[in-house]
């Protein structure tokens, strides 16, 4: 296993463009990290840069503490799984996973071969397929044919670029899973690059983003749901996105295109003075407002808005307010779609509401909304005015306290399975 470090890591190519500018992360032994943003923002650079296959224009990289910037990519002990899992269709399952001890002539004998490639094949359920070729197996039987083989290098660390892109969406759920588990139990630490934001939230124990080639935040997934540091992070990070909405502050209420919406002192401070700000909304912090307790009304503000629509998916239901936004408004849209590398960002706010909500599109409807949760944004700098660092900083902590428990469980579980095989 190995620590990663990257200090202020620049990639320019020869046209001056810097794919990557001025990146510095600290990967910890055995942390998986996710490198995460839209297509074009630097990721698949950076990790290629890591192995060795892009030269570093400026910065250090370090290994285990030792600058590695000029060190060939295989004195540098890493295992990479590509997108196309990058297998010899000639050779049988259990050739392509020993073809990186095969390719260290003498290093390995044939009793080490069989024991490593054997033992990966269990860890990933692969034993049964060992005789055939890559051709007469599934796309997710391929990817696991791929980690085998950085398995049984015994690397310092797994680099993944997008390893599930071309797998079925029900594949990809099964992978992720698969995935996290083996990282947990071989505690190998792990870089992994997708543009698929599901993929970043449920394997990461860090999520980068990045944008334009420049690193925008790191953290846990949970701290940058609920904490983003910009209107980037924020607008990037969730499914559906976060709503923006132009507000303005008179007093304690919020003036917005969809209604007045009272809202907490310290929140309206953050608006105070400004012409006008941009009001983060997450689609669940809307509901019905009959379906909420009211014991929790006070928490939150009533307001009356027309639904354009909605969409009922059985455990939930989505409805979706358009407004009308000003010109700077709809520019200022505009940019962050590109940002984004989305088409557009339509005048809209989509709400979650319960799936027993008898709300329909053509009629006012009465929303809740959880004023304790909303995020200010200054539309010029896209800066986060309402973010609370130390709170974000608490969530990534208590993640890392989860992942080193999950570790040591994973070691427990497997020392038990290896005894009771014995």
């Amino acid at each position: 296993m190995a620590s990663i470090s990257l200090k202020n890591l620049v990639k320019k190519y020869d046209d001056g463009f810097p794919a990557v500018n001025d990146v510095s992360i600290d990967i910890a032994d055995g942390e998986f990290v996710i490198l995460v943003g839209p297509s074009g923002c630097g990721k698949s650079t950076l990790l290629r840069m890591i192995v060795g296959l892009e030269d570093i224009t400026e910065g250090d990289l370090y290994i285990n503490d030792q600058r590695v910037n000029d060190k060939a990519p295989r004195d540098r002990n890493l295992a990479m799984v590509f997108q196309n899992y990058a297998l010899y269709p000639h050779l049988t399952v259990f050739e392509n996973i020993a073809f990186p001890l095969r390719l260290a002539k003498g290093k390995f004998s044939e009793d080490d071969v069989q024991e490593r490639v054997r033992t990966a094949a269990k860890t990933l359920e692969l034993t049964d397929h060992l005789d055939r070729k890559p051709g007469n197996l599934s796309g997710g039987q391929r990817q696991r044919v791929a980690m085998g083989r950085a398995i049984v290098r015994q690397a310092d660390a797994f680099l993944f670029d997008e390893p599930l892109s071309n797998l079925d969406a029900k594949l990809r759920g099964q992978m992720r899973a698969e995935i996290s588990q083996m990282q947990r139990r071989l505690a190998t630490t792990s870089v992994y690059v997708t543009h698929d934001q599901t993929e970043a939230m449920t394997l990461g124990d860090r999520v980068a983003v990045l944008k334009k080639g420049v690193l925008q935040q790191i953290a846990s997934p949970r701290e940058l749901y609920e904490q983003p540091v910009n209107l980037f992070v924020a607008g990037f990070i969730g499914s559906p996105s976060m709503n923006f909405l132009p507000a303005t502050a008179e007093g304690n209420t919020l003036k917005t295109p969809i209604g007045n919406m009272a809202v907490p002192e310290a929140l309206a401070a953050k608006a105070a003075g400004k012409d006008v700000v941009l009001l983060g909304i997450r689609p669940e912090y809307f509901e019905d407002a009959a379906l909420v307790e009211e014991s929790k009304l006070e928490h939150g503000t009533v307001f009356s808005a027309e639904l354009s629509h909605t969409e009922w998916l059985g455990n939930e239901q989505y409805g979706y307010i358009h407004f009308e936004p000003s010109p700077e408004v709809k520019d200022l849209l505009d940019g962050l779609a590109r940002d984004l590398d989305a088409d557009e960002l339509r005048p809209q706010v989509v709400v979650t509401l319960d799936a027993a909500s008898r709300i329909r599109g053509g009629r006012a409807a009465e929303l809740w909304l959880d004023t304790r949760r909303l995020h200010v944004f200054d539309p010029a700098t896209g800066e986060n005015l309402t973010r609370d660092e130390a709170a974000g900083a608490a969530l990534t902590e208590e993640a890392n306290r989860e992942r080193a428990e999950e570790i040591d469980r994973a070691g427990r579980d497997a020392e038990s399975a290896g005894e009771r095989t014995a």
